[in-house]
């Protein structure tokens, strides 16, 4: 896999000999390699291997110049070094960044996964005054299908588009497949309506606006418009509201308050309060007919859901977080469900999912930890220390740290320190406690999480939280110093005083690199992590108490309150609550436990409680007994079949019910086999033949 390295005219110090033995290649270095030097690149490209070219600037060119190269055939990867590497003040101590970065291009793509499709044949519904409406459409006309739904205002005498009016009930859906319901409630029928403003010129109250409705708060019912409108008939004051549902591909809304308040509208869905849409708005609307596909951004599995047990609720955590609201409960299925058409990809959901039932697909999480262990183990192979990862977006996030390093070129800015290694996501909310604990066990002193305000509010909390977790792990352990952050920043001159700040605040980090590979399976990536934590940790304390909403700790269980009814049990959907099946007994594991808190609310004595912390030991890993009880042996053959408390308690509740006196009472205190014996054996006992 040829990599190509290009010194920008000799604007970056470049160390191709130190850069080589990292990558375990000969490098030359170039200075003009998009013009003067295009002869190294064409020759790379006829290789059929990969070619890494150290380039973004000038993407496009080489694109264009591998298409018109004879026997080009080799796929082409193009990584940025100069805006965040090269163009620094300390550029010539980010030889190790550079190598990192080239390395992981040197990574085999993701795994493709399976996409959402929408269709679009451009029926577009624009929702606001009419004047205002009337305006959008005639930019849009010519690509779209466009029906408005008049809100007020004024309309053109010629008709050129359907009109809608009343009373909007519901608008749902998405790109391609919205739905609108609203009842026609208003006297004036706009299919008869022929706009002759024989109404308008007739009431005497001014009650008809040119949006051809009747203002019922302003109407004293004279009806002179009704007999104005004796040959059309558009007016009918005696006829009831009518419920119309209709369909459409896109939704313009220019009202001031838009129908979806979630952060993250619907695809297809664009709101401009101001009652203009903007030129952005209007091309991306022309562009939204056709067939569309994007990635299906998650994977869900039931089995480790702890949001539901025999209909009672435990987790919430994806539903609260869903910025686009996708994400439902279907508490009778034990489960919750995902729309994969409103999912914007943003990965929260599978951040504060405690169990991983819900996965990140894009890219997955092993192939993320496969990157981040590439980039930190070259980057400490090439004599860097202290590395911190800067998580950020790939679209704002990606040019703010772009816009930072061209501030530093020209010594407005530092730029992006040395130490600092840059790393693209889909999206920031994305990644969490098991790949950031990983990062920290390969050996990144700092993980850093860019925010550039297009976050919704409560990705900001979760993330927060997830930090808190992991920091208070780390600092029990023993690994001084700050070792996550999120940092909120609007432009260049903001990031670069923040990474400024980093610098003295750098955590700990254990003495020897983790060896693990991170996997799909969160539990087991983050088992995976802490083991190597603690393996390698300052200090081992018993226990290491952790914020409410952590996905570790214990339960606790008040043991005069408890009868060992085991609902409990079942109700657990890690196996962290288990029974004997030999004797009366409730034990507990406490690495599977994720404090959702079915256990509590499911459990009838409300005898539970949970307690976050975490326990580096080996006992968090052991069953431990909770509870345990005396068995109640059966009055007739002595088999046991339930334990003593439980038995006393059901008795203390039934003995005052009149279902339950003499023997029926004494039957509580036998087996189920015995119970069927003495009823059908005792002789006063009333038998329907």
């Amino acid at each position: 896999m040829p990599t190509l390295i290009c010194d920008c005219n000799k604007t970056m110090p470049l160390d191709p000999r130190a850069l080589g033995q990292s990558l375990g290649e000969e490098l030359k270095l170039h200075s003009t390699l998009c013009r003067r030097e295009a002869g190294a690149f064409q020759q790379a490209v006829k290789s059929g291997a990969d070619v890494i070219v150290a380039c973004t600037q000038e993407k496009r060119l080489f694109a264009e110049l591998a298409e018109n190269t004879e026997g080009a055939v080799s796929p082409i990867k193009f990584v940025n070094i100069r805006e965040i590497g090269g163009w620094s003040r300390d550029a010539r101590s980010a030889m190790p960044k550079i190598a990192a970065l080239l390395a992981a291009a040197k990574l085999p793509e993701p795994e493709p996964v399976a996409t959402v499709t929408y269709k679009s044949a451009g029926r577009l519904l624009v929702i606001g005054a009419l004047d205002d409406a009337e305006r959008a459409a005639a930019l849009l006309a010519d690509t779209l299908d466009i029906t408005l739904f008049a809100q007020g205002g004024a309309g053109a005498q010629e008709r050129r588009y359907p009109v809608l009016a009343g009373h909007i009930d519901r608008l749902q859906g998405w790109l391609g497949a919205f739905e609108l319901a609203w009842t026609q409630d208003n006297p004036i029928d706009l299919d008869l309506c022929t706009r002759c403003n024989a109404c308008v010129a007739a009431c005497p109250e001014g009650a008809i606006g040119l949006d051809y409705q009747v203002n019922p708060d302003a109407c004293t019912a004279q009806r002179a418009c009704v007999k104005a409108c004796q040959v059309a008939g558009a007016i009918d004051f005696a006829r009831a509201p009518q419920a119309h549902t209709e369909a459409f591909d896109l939704v313009l809304d220019l009202r001031a308050h838009p129908a979806f308040t979630q952060h993250a509208p619907p695809q297809g869905y664009i709101h401009a309060p101001g009652g203009s849409p903007s030129l952005p708005d209007i091309l991306k609307l022309r562009d939204l007919v056709g067939e569309f596909e994007k990635p299906k951004f998650f994977s869900y599995r039931q089995k480790l859901c702890a949001h539901s047990r025999n209909e009672t609720v435990g987790c919430n955590a994806c539903i609260e977080i869903c910025s686009a609201e996708a994400i439902s409960s279907d508490k009778e299925r034990k489960q919750v469900k995902v729309n994969p058409n409103l999912c914007v990809g943003c990965g929260a959901c599978t951040t504060v999912c405690p169990t991983g039932a819900m996965g990140y697909s894009y890219p997955r999480a092993n192939e993320q930890g496969a990157r981040i262990k590439a980039i930190l183990s070259t980057y400490l192979q090439a004599g860097g220390a202290a590395p911190v990862l800067l998580l950020h977006g790939q679209e704002r996030g990606q040019a703010l740290v772009e816009d930072l390093g061209r501030a530093a070129r020209v010594g407005a800015t530092q730029g992006v320190p040395a130490n600092v290694i840059p790393l693209p996501l889909w999206h920031v909310a994305s990644t969490g406690i098991d790949l950031w604990l990983s990062a920290v066990a390969f050996g990144a002193s700092q993980v850093v999480v860019l925010a550039t305000g297009e976050e919704a509010p409560q990705y900001l909390e979760g993330l927060q939280a997830q930090m808190q977790v992991a920091e208070a792990i780390l600092e029990g352990l023993g690994y001084s110093g700050r070792h996550f952050s999120l940092l909120q920043c609007r432009n260049a001159n903001a990031l670069d005083r923040e990474l400024k700040l980093l610098a003295p605040h750098t955590g700990a980090v254990p003495r020897m690199p983790g060896r693990f590979a991170v996997t799909q399976d969160k539990r087991g990536t983050l088992e995976l992590a802490l083991d190597h934590l603690v393996e390698q940790a300052r200090v081992t304390p018993e226990a290491i108490a952790l914020p409410v909403g952590a996905p570790f700790g214990e339960v606790l269980v008040d043991k005069e309150k408890c009868t060992l009814c085991l609902s409990c049990v079942s109700a657990c959907p890690a196996s962290a609550l288990q029974d004997n099946p030999l004797m009366p007994q409730l034990r507990f594991v406490e690495k599977n436990c994720v404090q959702c808190g079915l256990c509590v609310t499911t459990c009838p004595e409300d005898a539970i409680s949970l307690r976050p912390r975490f326990v580096p030991g080996p006992g968090r890993k052991q069953p431990r007994i909770v509870n345990e009880m005396k068995p109640y042996g059966c009055i007739r053959c002595g088999k046991p079949f339930g334990t003593v408390k439980a038995i006393e308690a059901m008795l203390g509740r039934l003995a005052g019910h009149a279902m339950f006196q003499g023997a029926a009472l004494e039957r509580l205190k036998m087996c189920g086999d015995c119970r069927v014996i003495d009823i059908y054996s005792a002789g006063d006992e009333a038998k329907i033949i």
